[in-house]
């Protein structure tokens, strides 16, 4: 079946796909046992932030080249964007609530401040969030809080009011991506170690060299995961970001060639992947606290 291609800019877009009704222009607490029109094959480049929870199995989503694991229970993300493909069973009605807000709601807000905090909306969707029943719970009642705000009339607080809620709702989803991490920390360890094994060879293989300093989207894409969710792993296993643990790879090996070798400064610089020594030099001398020759010079002395 030939997908249909959506631009959804607006909130009401999305509830006229649906059938559903708008009663703020930025914003939109939505259930999709409500909706009176069902398209079975779309694709929709988002232009606004969505939140969904999954309440049954009536279909697929893909996000890129991968199927989102999304099971009843799944909490999916999007932000501007993001494309996604939905293919819905035929004949079977989706039941799912979530969220919609159009980035101009959050502008001059703590939340339009912090929204890029909230990690997940890049998460892969291999990386979805799956709830417990206590979880549920307090997902959909975050929701009718918004809903109930959107159905008052407007007033000066409204505004505050509504974005606090969802604030509040997004919060929730990150200490609940928080117990997630750690429920899954056999799955985490292995990424840790193919993190840990695939650093180590970028260095040993010479890839460093051809392609410069590694970066955290190079080992994110290696183990197929978003660079959001690959970092805030790590730094939930290591207490380090992702980028401190591959600096600290960097500098430990620069002190072993440093020490053990007679290699140049630049060549081991060059080896590292740095386009320029100084830009060598000055990582060391900020990590170590004195520079390569200094250091050269100190473990020849010991010696």
């Amino acid at each position: 079946m030939e997908k249909k291609v959506i631009l959804l800019d607006t909130v009401d877009e999305y509830n006229r796909m649906f059938g559903l009704e708008t009663l703020h222009p930025l914003v939109s607490v939505v259930d999709l046992g409500e909706a009176t029109a069902f398209p079975e094959h779309f694709a929709v480049n988002y232009g606004i932030y969505a939140l969904f929870l999954k309440q049954t199995k009536c279909g697929g989503i893909r996000y890129g080249r991968q199927i989102y694991d999304y099971q009843e229970g799944t909490v999916t993300s999007f932000a501007p964007g993001q494309v996604a493909e939905v293919e819905l069973t035929e004949g079977v009605r989706p039941k799912a609530k979530g969220l919609l807000f159009h980035p101009d709601l959050i502008k001059g807000t703590s939340l339009g401040q912090e929204i890029k905090t909230y990690s997940f909306f890049s998460y892969n969707s291999n990386e979805a969030l799956h709830l417990s029943e206590d979880e549920k719970g307090i997902f959909t009642d975050c929701l009718d809080n918004i809903r109930a705000e959107i159905e008052r009339p407007v007033d000066r607080m409204s505004k505050k009011l509504i974005t606090r809620n969802i604030q509040l709702l997004l919060d929730y989803c990150m200490r609940f991506y928080a117990r997630q991490f750690n429920t899954r920390s056999a799955a985490n360890s292995d990424i840790l170690s193919k993190f840990e094994n695939l650093l180590d060879k970028y260095f040993a293989d010479g890839i460093s060299e051809s392609e410069g300093l590694p970066t955290v989207k190079y080992f994110a894409d290696k183990i197929f995961l978003s660079p959001n969710y690959f970092g805030d792993l790590i730094k939930r296993e290591t207490g380090k970001t992702a980028q401190e643990y591959i600096q600290n790879k960097i500098i430990d090996l620069s002190k072993e060639m440093i020490a053990g070798t007679d290699f140049t400064i630049s060549q081991i610089a060059d080896h590292l992947g740095f386009q320029y020594s100084q830009h060598f030099n000055r990582l060391f001398k900020k990590s170590v606290g004195c520079t390569p020759n200094e250091y050269r010079k100190a473990a020849l002395w010991q010696n």
